[in-house]
């Protein structure tokens, strides 16, 4: 948000949310919902599926992260 001269209030101004919102985000409190993807696209000029991207791939990162234990007692099939 620097390079842009963002703060948390100027953003969730331009973004028409509230300041809350967006400091959950920063904090990994909230997710990038589909409705947030389209207005953090149309302000920074990217895709939404870029913002969707980075979500899904957090969300992945964190679930293997937090069942690691349970999913490595899970034994692949072998192809017959």
């Amino acid at each position: 948000m620097p390079d842009f001269d963002l703060n948390a209030t100027l953003m969730a101004s331009a973004l028409g949310v509230s300041r809350q919102t967006i400091n959950e985000l920063m904090r990994e409190r909230r997710s990038v919902t589909v409705v947030m993807a389209l207005r953090l696209s149309r302000l920074f000029g990217n895709s939404p599926e870029f913002w969707l991207n980075a979500q899904h791939a957090w969300d992945l990162w964190d679930s293997e992260q937090r069942f690691n234990n349970e999913l490595s007692r899970i034994q692949p099939l072998d192809a017959a």
